[in-house]
């Protein structure tokens, strides 16, 4: 099981951090990634990290703003977001995959989603 937390209001400008606990399984050899959705739009990829090796990728529309991290100690995963926009509002989800992809249903652990708001 996968849980979201973090999320908030935030003025632009600002900085929050999302985690995403995991449960009940380690993932090694595993992908995990942060999506987000806005209203009345579809479910975006943001970042996603190897378990194993760390290697991450992101979305253009957030590189050099985010950084996604994992702890493997804690079974945790990170988004750190500096320099909010109001169009970075949105859902976020955590996921997890067997798959290093960036497409939704290539990952079949979801977590249950954390709220972000950015005011401007």
């Amino acid at each position: 099981q996968l849980q979201a937390y973090g999320g908030g209001l935030v003025q632009a400008g600002g900085s929050l951090r999302l985690s995403c606990a995991a449960s009940g399984r380690t993932f090694t050899n595993w992908a995990m990634a942060w999506f987000r959705q806005a209203p009345e739009k579809e479910r975006e990829f943001v970042a996603r990290i190897t378990w194993n090796f760390g290697t991450t990728l992101y979305a253009d529309s957030v590189k050099g703003r985010f950084t996604i991290s994992r702890d493997s100690a804690k079974n945790t995963m990170y988004l750190q977001m500096n320099s909010l926009k109001p169009e970075d509002t949105a859902v976020y989800y955590c996921a997890a995959g067997p798959r290093a992809s960036t497409v939704p249903r290539d990952f079949g652990s979801w977590g249950q989603g954390t709220q972000l708001t950015v005011s401007s």
